[in-house]
């Protein structure tokens, strides 16, 4: 019994620091991101941080890529709907917009160019092998998938909360979101349907 609690409030104190952490690389970066202002907000010390992440990167790492997986999970591509899939991105950034200010924070401190990921392969083997399969079956304009996976992402990300133009919020009037949910359906099915 008492193993099980002390797994229990492991388990709970991790968490706290994924939370605390997410939220703090979300709102400053990894470089900005403070250890003693996460495990104050955790309600831990840096012992525990560092003896679950080893260091402050490895807890950005262990974030990063849990919100990359939380997205495909999530959000789980339809290649023969890449306009519904872009939607359903849109909605995603909404609910959670510290998900796209850690790759953006990734983008910026760590891969200025290139794959967001070294693994690119690892994250987008399913996506791409989905927009294949739409191309083969004629429901997707020929192409790079790649390519054509990047637009739609780039598109569906208009209104996010790293747009240079505008950041969208949850707290705007239903009827605007869904102005933008069919603005973004009929210009992702536009761009990408076989002429």
């Amino acid at each position: 019994m008492a193993d099980k609690q002390l797994t229990s409030r492991g388990a709970a104190t991790k968490q706290r620091i994924v939370d605390a952490a997410t939220d703090e690389f979300a709102r400053y970066g990894i470089a900005g991101a403070r250890v003693e202002r996460i495990v104050e907000a955790a309600r831990t010390n840096r012992a525990q941080l560092y003896a679950y992440f080893g260091s402050k990167d490895g807890l950005f790492d262990a974030i990063f890529f849990a919100s990359l997986e939380r997205i495909v999970n999530v959000v789980p591509i339809d290649g023969a709907d890449l306009a519904g899939w872009a939607v359903r991105l849109y909605d995603e950034y909404l609910r959670r917009p510290d998900l796209i200010r850690l790759a953006t924070w990734a983008r910026l401190e760590r891969r200025p160019a290139g794959h967001l990921v070294a693994d690119a392969d690892r994250l987008d083997d399913r996506k791409l092998r989905a927009i294949a399969e739409a191309q083969a079956a004629g429901l997707v304009r020929a192409g790079d998938p790649f390519d054509l996976m990047a637009m739609v992402i780039a598109m569906s990300m208009a209104w996010s909360p790293v747009s240079n133009v505008y950041a969208a919020t949850e707290a705007e009037p239903a009827e605007v979101h869904d102005r933008r949910r069919a603005l973004l359906r009929e210009c992702v099915r536009s761009a990408v349907t076989p002429a």
